[in-house]
């Protein structure tokens, strides 16, 4: 799973290209996951998480607001 600063990094083709990618992932999951073949359930709730992120950061390109710079320890 990406962090939102890896996200961020990608370019806008990129990042089409991961959120598509999010989507048909988390598609796959439902699918086993209502035929009984999912084991892990917690890839699920992972897949949700990157899906939203990445979702996130375009509507942010899209807006045009640009997350304040958070401090490295």
């Amino acid at each position: 799973m990406p962090t939102a600063r890896e996200i961020r990094d990608l370019a806008d083709d990129e990042l089409a290209a991961h959120i598509a990618t999010a989507r048909r992932e988390l598609f796959g999951l439902r699918f086993q996951h209502a035929t009984g073949e999912l084991e892990n359930t917690a890839g699920l709730r992972a897949a949700k998480r990157d899906l939203a992120r990445a979702l996130t950061v375009a509507r942010q390109r899209g807006l045009k607001i640009v997350p304040e710079p958070t401090l490295q320890p």
